[in-house]
């Protein structure tokens, strides 16, 4: 019984110190978690990169304070009062208070490139109507993912709705500014919105080539910008190619 007390103690401590990482700046304020340097040293640098210097190092069995986070780099101050950045990779070894691991959570561009799933919005342009998109992308590999796009298109004498799945290929997934190049195929329905003469709704086919760039923004946020060029199926005589534009933000895991 006291040791699942003692266990329950320490996860309670450990979810305090989680807690407070993923607040902003001012919740820090309030709470300021300690952690115990595990490995032989962590190193701090002036600012939160590797482009900055390192400009102190704290030795095994120092405890350093947390004062604030951006992306994958923690501001620190040692007992001695001296404060800098520790990246995400070394925080990872140390310790809490009690000598128990803790899990930090870990952004930046290496857990943009190694993202699984992502959930999107974007709007933009479809052959002179508005688009509006959600989509849902599942990463196979770093370069491989599917991408299931659900939009709904507002036009001057009709409405449209659009679902569409894709492959996309991202040469440089690591890149903060990724291209890539989809291929997909899905189905349109057109709603004429006319009263004078009855029209009736199509559903046709579609099928589309693509390019684009997702920008990776901050902590698991994306902005995505791009280009597809969709060929309708119709049941006339001939296809009808359309042009589409957009633009949108996406959150990944």
């Amino acid at each position: 019984m006291t040791g699942r007390k003692g266990m329950t103690a320490i996860s309670i401590r450990t979810a305090l110190v989680v807690a407070a990482l993923l607040t902003s700046a001012p919740g820090f304020a309030k709470y300021q978690p300690e952690v115990v340097v595990s490995d032989p040293y962590v190193d701090l640098h002036t600012g939160p990169g590797r482009g900055y210097p390192i400009f102190y190092v704290a030795a095994q069995g120092d405890r350093i304070t947390i004062l604030k986070q951006q992306t994958d780099w923690y501001k620190v101050r040692t007992p001695r009062g001296k404060e800098g950045w520790v990246n995400v990779d070394q925080m990872t070894s140390t310790l809490d208070l009690d000598g128990q691991p803790i899990e930090f959570p870990t952004y930046g561009v290496n857990a943009f490139s190694q993202r699984r799933w992502t959930f999107g919005f974007g709007a933009g342009d479809f052959d002179g109507a508005r688009i509006l998109s959600a989509d849902l992308s599942f990463a196979f590999t770093p370069n491989i993912s599917a991408d299931f796009v659900a939009s709904q298109v507002l036009g001057d004498y009709s409405d449209g709705y659009m679902g569409t799945v894709s492959i996309v290929m991202t040469p440089w997934p690591e890149w903060r500014i990724s291209p890539f190049f989809e291929i997909g195929t899905g189905m349109i329905q057109i709603n004429p919105q006319t009263t004078i003469v009855q029209s009736r709704d199509e559903t046709d086919e579609i099928a589309h080539a693509g390019v684009g760039a997702d920008v990776y923004l901050s902590k698991r946020f994306i902005f995505r910008a791009q280009y597809k060029r969709h060929t309708v199926f119709t049941s006339r005589n001939s296809n009808e190619e359309i042009d589409e534009w957009s633009a949108g933000f996406s959150f990944f895991l």
